[in-house]
């Protein structure tokens, strides 16, 4: 831990009890200065770090003086825990190397406690936090963690009730201007009862990308009528894109050999949540309903009364059902055929800025994080035009031949601030100090500027980003939307998102190293999905596996699982007839 008074640093073990009062006696000791003047200097110091740090986050949704209230209520109600340290940690991802390097730095000057925020994969954040609570042993007070993991927080009741805490003992911790109202979409991290159980941090989408300037040059609009007979534009469906990924690949474009699709195939656990990030759902596997699909969602589980019942099609869920064996077949397929070869190495972390290169037609899954790389908006990119504006565009996902509508469009998470619920007291408070500091109004928008990842309504409603929303490719335009709430997380059907994640990746590994069919790799993923749930022994709502019944039963029943389908008949729809439709929402 590191007690801070002016510039002297004193070194201590972690968590060491000690009051304000001894920081002040050893600061006065070192410094043989009376105490008033070393108080004295501790008021300028500590006024000279809100106006520094005020003025740093420009610009901001706040005013200056509304940013200097935010921060000086940090720093008063903080006044008892300067000089501690506390633990947190999130994904390698832009947004939080900025709050490691940046925001953390901020924190300390103003409220004297000192963050280690330390940034690690995404699978081990899940490992950590999940041994947290199996063991008891205290790794990080906080956790910046996937909202896809609410399901099993509500279950296991092994995370704080953040509901419950501002209203009782963090009453005191929460921010005036905290504002929950703002948030995107809080609901994310909500219980099924609405108790907040994750507040988010950062938050993307998977959107369509493509390149606008080769799909509007009359050339190739003229050659895709031609072989295709209709327009080429924003895909609506799985035939009208892979349509559009035959047609780019192998094509000479201002003297490179472009490709139609991206995607990644390296057996690692992305290559999991590249299936359970909702490509099921945008295939069509789940029912209808926002924000998943019920009674069986996109993950292809059965639901009853928030109690999980089974995932294979025997009993009456949808992971091994024709819609899931189509979802992965054209993804081999499309990965085969249209990609990159070296895309079969790539993992999520790999492809992610992969589009920017210059030789990428469309992705119909781009996480719109990536899209904060400078790749993608530095003069001189392949993917930036000479007036420095992007030359590609997002656009809605095409949904599959299963897709019906009212059910999800897309994917989109929020890695979200998560207390285990055995990190007490003063180091609850602390940790919840500074995860609203993170979110604030006051840091929000050059949040966003540097990662792409928004949490409030009022930076996406900005004048700053009003000015300059043509930067974003249509991505403002996209979370102004009323669409964007069609865009959602896993939800709180999956009652152990670690357990069952670790089943998919392997076995959809097989499946594009031709060792077993998709439907094979299927089979296998809903046997182990069922045998995993029946072993479940849970808090709250914890699953209780049903009957075996006859798969042909269940697809001829109404809804999911589906029976078998044709593939649809090719749609497309102009890039900018579609922002019109976005903006009149």
């Amino acid at each position: 831990m590191l007690i801070k008074v002016g510039r002297t640093r004193f070194c201590c073990r972690y968590y060491w009890q000690r009051g304000v009062a001894l920081a002040l006696l050893v600061a006065v000791l070192c410094s043989a200065l009376p105490l008033n003047l070393v108080l004295a200097q501790e008021t300028d110091d500590h006024q000279a770090a809100i106006q520094k740090w005020a003025a740093y986050f420009e610009p901001s949704t706040l005013s200056m003086d509304e940013r200097i209230a935010e921060l000086e209520w940090f720093a008063e109600v903080a006044e008892p825990f300067q000089g501690y340290t506390i633990y947190s940690v999130a994904e390698d991802i832009r947004t939080h190397y900025w709050e490691n390097e940046v925001l953390a730095e901020a924190f300390e000057e103003i409220t004297g406690i000192h963050v280690e925020h330390e940034i690690i994969g995404e699978g081990s954040v899940v490992e950590r936090l999940v041994e947290q609570q199996r063991t008891g042993r205290i790794i990080y007070d906080i956790y910046v963690n996937d909202a896809d993991m609410v399901g099993t927080h509500l279950r296991s009741q092994a995370v704080v009730n953040l509901t419950e805490y501002m209203a009782g003992d963090g009453r005191p911790y929460t921010n005036p201007y905290l504002d929950l109202d703002d948030f995107l979409n809080l609901e994310f991290g909500q219980d099924y009862d609405g108790n907040q159980l994750q507040l988010p941090d950062q938050q993307f989408a998977n959107l369509y990308w493509f390149r606008y300037d080769w799909f509007t040059r009359p050339d190739l609009q003229a050659d895709f009528r031609e072989i295709y007979g209709y327009d080429l534009g924003v895909p609506i469906n799985w035939a009208a894109y892979e349509d559009i990924a035959e047609f780019f690949t192998g094509r000479e474009i201002d003297g490179q050999v472009v490709y139609g699709h991206l995607d990644y195939g390296k057996k690692s656990p992305s290559l999991g949540w590249r299936f359970t990030d909702a490509w099921l759902s945008i295939a069509g596997v789940g029912d209808v309903g926002l924000p998943n699909g019920l009674p069986v969602d996109e993950w292809g589980i059965r639901v009853n009364d928030r109690i999980p019942v089974g995932a294979s099609v025997a009993r009456g869920g949808a992971v091994n059902g024709p819609a899931a064996v189509y979802a992965l077949s054209k993804y081999i397929e499309w990965l085969n055929k249209y990609a990159p070869p070296e895309a079969l190495e790539w993992r999520w972390v790999d492809a992610g800025a992969k589009a920017a290169r210059g030789d990428i037609a469309q992705r119909i899954f781009q996480y719109v994080t990536w899209l904060s790389d400078d790749a993608f908006h530095d003069k001189g990119s392949p993917v930036v035009g000479a007036d420095g504006k992007p030359l590609w565009r997002v656009a809605p996902t095409p949904h599959g031949a299963y897709w019906d509508e009212g059910m999800k469009v897309g994917y989109q998470d929020a890695g979200s601030w998560t207390i285990p619920r055995n990190v007490k007291g003063q180091r609850r408070a602390m940790a919840w100090l500074w995860a609203q500091f993170c979110v604030s109004k006051t840091v929000a928008l050059k949040k966003f500027l540097i990662g792409g990842t928004p949490v409030r309504e009022s930076v996406i409603f900005s004048d700053y980003l009003t000015a300059r929303k043509e930067n974003w490719g249509g991505l403002i335009e996209f979370y102004r939307s009323a669409e964007r709430k069609k865009w959602t997380d896993t939800g709180p059907n999956v009652p152990d998102y670690a357990k069952l994640s670790g089943i998919w990746w392997p076995n959809i590994a097989r499946a594009i190293a031709g060792e077993v069919t998709p439907q094979g790799a299927m089979n296998a993923i809903a046997e182990a999905m069922d045998s995993a749930m029946a072993q479940m022994r849970m808090a709250r709502y914890s699953p209780e596996i049903g009957p075996v019944d006859s798969p042909a039963a269940w697809l001829a029943a109404p809804g999911a699982p589906k029976s078998e389908r044709p593939e649809s008949v090719p749609q497309t729809i102009p890039y900018d007839e579609l922002i019109k439709q976005w903006v009149q929402e």
